[in-house]
């Protein structure tokens, strides 16, 4: 098969972030075409989604990685190799996309100035408040920014069917109760260790994040969001690499700077920040939007459209990936409701018979850098081809190092 065509777009649109309201902004968007002979008439659509801290281009297309295949640590690539139309977004705040109010190191979270902007580009922390003292977005702006791109990608030649979604991590805040809403755009989910929290907000009022509507199983609730604190996290070359988790011995030797390299080149201003390593070169600091998301609980997840089909695990299949040490994904119960994560909590509030799951064996929140993103890509184009995987459509399984399959449930 050809290689895969590399194009580049610019998604236009009229801001709904409070910092940058009703501005025009541009979203990035990287394309690789892997239609068969180029024929517009059999594009197969793939959106692939960030989470909340790593810039799109470094999760789902790092390459080229020396040592083996160039693409290996590429999901995108791997996919439009299988013949899809892969498309990778950034919203604003991350990655290529726009960072409104994130080029001033005083709007970074007061609690990590000085440990990563000290001593430079700051001397010293910056007093409170921040010039800007509200978080950047919310879930509102970025179901919109996901809804824009949808339908940038639904108008291109030979690509006006659903989409197949592919999110990592905090992703799911943002694809998930999106295919709630428009489930009609969309034509399966992939999640790959999703950030679900059972008893998460159910909207933005501040005054009642944890109202519960009249009835449990509806959709999100959509109200202005609460503003608070700041607009930007940072973080340092040597916490990013001490932050992941799973086995060492599943990442190969020097897989964390090429990962690393590649977010500070989605980033001209972070990359010139951090410690000096020599003469006119940084470590580089790492720039992430602070957002505050709702909609996506155990009541919303089982939403059934008004035939009475649940709309996730039914009206669309939903596949979901984890592994076995994600410290990030499956947090312990003690801890507050707001950051009570767990993916099978996920897998059991899906109501449709369509849900798929799978624990990794020995991996981490971060699979897209470890050796098993090979087997992972390969998972993903069978289940892009007939929504089954090891001729599965359901069901939840551990999975061993050497492929084998034991039942969860």
């Amino acid at each position: 098969m050809p290689s895969p065509i590399l194009k580049e777009h610019k998604v236009k649109l009229a801001s709904k972030i409070p910092a940058n309201y009703n501005e025009p902004v541009e979203l990035l968007v990287r394309e690789y075409d892997g239609t068969p002979n180029g024929s517009s008439a059999s594009h197969k659509p793939v959106l692939m989604l960030h989470g909340r801290s790593v810039a799109a281009l470094a999760g789902f297309d790092l390459a080229p990685v020396p040592g083996g295949s160039a693409t290996r640590y590429s999901w995108a690539q791997e996919l439009a190799q299988a013949g899809h139309d892969v498309f990778v977004m950034d919203l604003q705040g991350n990655g290529r996309s726009p960072r409104p109010t994130m080029d001033d190191p005083c709007n970074a979270n007061p609690a990590q100035q000085q440990q990563v902007l000290v001593p430079y580009p700051l001397s010293q922390p910056c007093p409170p408040p921040p010039p800007y003292a509200h978080q950047l977005g919310n879930s509102e702006s970025e179901w919109f920014e996901l809804d824009t791109v949808v339908e940038y990608i639904r108008k291109l030649p030979g690509n006006d069917k659903p989409i197949d979604f592919i999110g990592w991590s905090a992703g799911a805040f943002v694809m998930g109760p999106y295919v709630l809403q428009h489930p009609e755009k969309v034509n399966s989910l992939q999640l790959l260790a999703p950030v679900f929290p059972p008893q998460g907000r159910w909207s933005g009022n501040p005054a009642d994040p944890f109202g519960r509507p009249a009835e449990a199983a509806t959709l999100p609730v959509s109200k202005p969001a609460v503003t608070f604190g700041f607009p930007m996290n940072v973080g340092s070359r040597a916490g990013f690499k001490i932050g992941l988790d799973g086995n060492p011995a599943l990442r190969e030797p020097g897989i964390e700077d090429y990962a690393w390299e590649a977010m500070m080149d989605s980033d001209d201003v972070g990359s010139k920040w951090g410690p000096e390593l020599s003469p006119g070169v940084r470590a580089g600091v790492n720039r992430y939007r602070n957002t505050y998301w709702w909609g996506w609980n155990d009541q919303t997840v089982p939403y059934e459209n008004p035939a009475g089909t649940a709309v996730l695990g039914d009206r669309v299949p939903v596949l979901i990936v984890y592994g076995e040490l994600d410290t990030q994904a499956n947090s312990g119960p003690s801890v507050p409701p707001l950051i009570h994560f767990s993916v099978p909590a996920l897998y059991q509030a899906i109501k449709g018979p369509q849900k798929l799951m799978f624990c990794y064996a020995g991996s981490g929140h971060s699979m897209v850098w470890e050796t098993a993103a090979q087997a992972l890509h390969t998972m993903s184009k069978q289940w892009l081809k007939h929504h089954k995987v090891e001729g599965l459509t359901s069901g939840s399984y551990f999975r061993d190092a050497d492929g084998a399959l034991t039942p969860l449930d």
